[in-house]
C-alpha cells in the first residue's frame, strides 16, 4: 500500500510537473507531505499486521500437530477444542478489527482522492494565475516602455513649449523695439512739419502784414473824368480837396494781387497732399430724425460673421450697417425695405475688431482692432488705406473727432489723437485706468475707464477738466446727436444719462427686472432723438427705456441665443439692429 502511495503521489508530481519550472518547489513539498503520511499509516497497522501473522502461523503449527498425534484422551481433546474456540473468538475479533482497520484505511483513501482531486485543481489554479502573473508582467513592461516614450515625448515638448515661450517673448520684445522705431520717425517727423508749418504761417503772416502796412502808407486819387483810381505820389502842391478825397481811399498798388493772393492761401484748402479728397470734405448729411420708433419685432435674423460680433453702427445716412467681429473683418450692409444685405467685406485686421465708425462723410469707415492698432477704409476698397500703431495693448474705441482727425482709447492706458493728413498721432494723454470706451465733441474727449471714473478731457490743453464718478466698470459711452446728453452703461447693470449743460453730477440712472450686463465691452445707444435709451442684455434680450418717464418702454426677447454685445440705431430713427457674441445680428422696427 505504501508503494501505491508513493506511485500516486508521483504521478500527482507528475501532474502538477505541467504547470511550468516556477512551481517545481510546490510538487517537491507535496510529495514529501505524501511519503509522510504513507510512513505514518505503515506504521500504524505494522504491529496488527504482524499479530496477525503470528496468529496464523500458530493456527497452522496446531492443526499440523493435531495430524500428526495418532490418538488423544478425553481431557487434551476437550482442552485443545476450549483453546480452539478461544482462537476463532480471538480470531475473529481480530478479522473485526482488520475488517474495521480496513474500512478506515478505505475512508482515508477517499478522503486521499478527494485532497489529490483538490490539489490538482488547486495545482491548475496555480499554472493559470503563473499564467495571468507572467502576462500582467509582460503588460507592465508595455506599459513602462509606453511610459517612458510619453515621457520623453512630454519631456521635448516641454522643451518646445520653454523655447516657443521664450521666442515669443523676444518677439514681443522685438514688436515693442520695432513700434518704438516706427513711431519715434513718425514723431519727429511730424515735430519738424509741425515747426516747418509754423516758420511758414509766420513768414506768411508776416509778409501779409509788411504788404499791407506798405498798402496802407499808399494813397490813390480819383479822377473825375475817367471814374477810376489812379496812383500818384502825394505833392505838397495838391489842394486841400484833393486830399481830403485822397484819405478817403486806401491805394491798390502793385502788390495787390499778391495781398489777395496771401488771403486765398490762407482760407483755401490746398489739395493732393492728404488722405482726404474733395468729396470726402464735402459732408454727406442724413435725414433728420424727428421722433424715433420704438422697434416691437424682429424684420430679420441672421448669423452675420463667422464668429462672435462686437461692434455695430449705421451710417448717418441710415442706408449703410457695419459689424465688425471676432473673425478680424468688417462687413457692410445695405439696409433696404426691412431687410439686410452683404454689400462688401474689409479685411486687413490680424485680430479682432474691438470698434467701428462711420466718419462724418459717410464715404470711409474707422475700426479698432486687437492687434493694438486702428484702421481706416474707403467704402469702395476691401484693403486699409491707413493703419495707425502706436498703442502697447488693444484698441478699444476709435472715434472721428472731425473729418481728418481721430481719437483711440486703448488698454494700454492711453489716449491718442491721430491726424490722418498726415498719418501721425498728434497728441497723447496718459490716463490711470483701462479706457474701455470714448466719444468726442467740441474741443473735448470723453473717456470711460475700468476705475468706475469718466473723464472729461480738454483737447486743446491736454488736461482732464472734469471727472465723474459712475458705479462701475464703465463699459461703453454714446453721446447724443445735440451732443447735450451723455450715456453709460457700467457692470453694476445700470445705464446712466447725463446732461453735458450742467456742471453737477446729476444723472438718470435706468435699470429693469432681468437687465445684466454682459460683458466688460457691452454697448449701449441713444435714439437720434434723444428720447430713448437701448442696451443688450447677458439673456439675449434688447431693453427700450423711455428718457422722458424713466420707465422701461420694451422688451424684445427670443431672437438671441446668448450674450448682446453691442446695439445700433439707426439716424432715421427707424431701425435697431442688435449682435450677440454666437455670430447673430437682429434688425429690429415697427414696420
Amino acid at each position: 500500500m505504501a508503494a501505491a502511495n508513493v506511485t500516486e503521489a508521483t504521478g500527482v508530481s507528475a501532474a502538477i510537473g505541467g504547470g511550468g519550472g516556477a512551481a517545481e518547489t510546490w510538487k517537491r513539498h507535496i510529495v514529501r507531505q505524501l511519503r509522510n503520511r504513507d510512513e505514518k499509516q505503515h506504521d500504524t497497522f505494522q504491529d496488527l499486521i504482524r499479530l496477525y501473522t503470528r496468529l496464523l502461523e500458530r493456527t497452522s503449527l496446531l492443526l499440523t500437530c493435531s495430524t500428526r498425534l495418532p490418538s488423544f484422551d478425553r481431557s487434551s481433546a476437550s482442552s485443545l477444542l476450549l483453546q480452539n474456540n478461544q482462537l476463532k473468538k480471538v480470531t475473529g475479533e481480530l478479522a473485526f478489527q482488520v475488517v474495521e482497520l480496513q474500512r478506515q484505511v478505505k475512508t482515508k483513501d477517499d478522503v486521499l482522492v478527494a485532497q489529490k482531486d483538490r490539489l490538482q485543481v488547486g495545482a491548475c489554479q496555480l499554472a493559470a494565475a503563473l499564467d495571468d502573473r507572467q502576462r500582467l508582467q509582460r503588460q507592465v513592461v508595455l506599459v513602462q516602455e509606453e511610459n517612458k516614450a510619453v515621457k520623453m515625448e512630454y519631456d521635448a515638448l516641454l522643451e518646445q513649449q520653454c523655447r516657443a515661450e521664450t521666442s515669443l517673448r523676444e518677439e514681443k520684445a522685438r514688436e515693442a523695439h520695432l513700434l518704438d522705431d516706427m513711431i519715434h520717425p513718425k514723431q519727429q517727423a511730424a515735430a519738424r512739419l509741425n515747426s516747418r508749418n509754423e516758420r511758414r504761417s509766420r513768414t506768411r503772416d508776416t509778409n501779409l502784414q509788411r504788404e499791407l502796412q506798405t498798402a496802407a502808407r499808399s494813397k490813390v486819387t480819383v479822377d473825375s473824368s475817367s471814374g477810376a483810381p489812379t496812383c500818384r505820389p502825394s505833392s505838397p502842391k495838391t489842394p486841400p480837396t484833393e486830399r481830403r478825397h485822397a484819405r478817403l481811399f486806401r491805394s491798390v498798388s502793385a502788390t495787390s494781387p499778391r495781398i489777395l493772393t496771401s488771403i486765398r492761401e490762407m482760407f483755401e484748402k490746398r489739395r493732393g497732399h492728404s488722405f482726404g479728397s474733395l468729396e470726402e470734405d464735402q459732408l454727406c448729411f442724413g435725414g433728420l430724425c424727428l421722433s424715433a420708433r420704438v422697434p416691437v419685432r424682429a424684420l430679420q435674423v441672421l448669423d452675420a460673421h463667422e464668429q462672435g460680433i462686437n461692434a455695430v453702427r449705421f451710417s448717418s445716412s441710415s442706408a449703410l450697417l457695419a459689424t465688425g467681429g471676432t473673425d478680424r473683418v468688417i462687413k457692410l450692409w445695405e439696409v433696404r425695405a426691412g431687410s439686410l444685405t452683404h454689400r462688401a467685406t474689409l479685411n486687413g485686421s490680424t485680430e479682432g475688431i474691438t470698434c467701428v465708425e462711420f466718419d462724418p462723410t459717410g464715404l470711409r469707415i474707422l475700426g479698432a482692432s486687437y492687434d493694438m492698432s486702428a484702421l481706416l477704409w474707403r467704402l469702395d476698397d476691401s484693403s486699409p488705406k491707413l493703419t495707425l500703431t502706436g498703442h502697447s495693448r488693444k484698441v478699444t474705441a476709435a472715434r472721428f473727432s472731425s473729418v481728418h482727425q481721430v481719437v483711440t482709447g486703448s488698454a494700454d492706458r492711453t489716449i491718442r489723437l491721430w491726424d490722418l493728413q498726415r498719418a501721425a498721432c498728434i497728441q497723447v494723454v496718459k490716463v490711470s485706468s483701462y479706457c474701455s470706451d470714448l466719444v468726442c465733441c467740441e474741443n473735448c474727449i470723453i473717456s470711460g475707464h475700468f476705475d468706475s471714473r469718466i473723464r472729461v478731457w480738454d483737447t486743446r490743453a491736454s488736461s482732464c477738466v472734469q471727472e465723474l464718478p459712475a458705479a462701475g466698470k464703465v463699459t461703453s459711452l454714446d453721446i447724443s446727436s445735440d451732443r447735450r446728453l451723455l450715456l453709460s452703461c457700467c457692470r453694476d447693470d445700470c445705464l446712466q444719462l447725463a446732461d453735458l449743460r450742467r456742471r453737477n453730477n446729476d444723472r438718470m440712472c435706468f435699470r429693469a427686472d432681468g437687465f445684466t450686463c454682459g460683458s466688460d465691452s457691452t454697448k449701449a445707444v441713444i435714439s437720434p432723438d434723444g428720447c430713448f435709451l437701448a442696451a443688450g442684455s447677458a439673456d439675449g434680450t434688447v431693453y427700450i427705456w423711455n428718457v422722458s418717464t424713466g420707465n422701461l418702454e420694451t422688451r424684445l426677447p427670443d431672437k438671441h441665443s446668448s450674450s448682446i454685445s453691442a446695439v445700433s440705431w439707426a439716424m432715421s430713427g427707424e431701425y435697431v439692429v442688435s449682435v450677440d457674441k454666437s455670430r447673430r445680428a437682429v434688425l429690429w422696427s415697427d414696420i
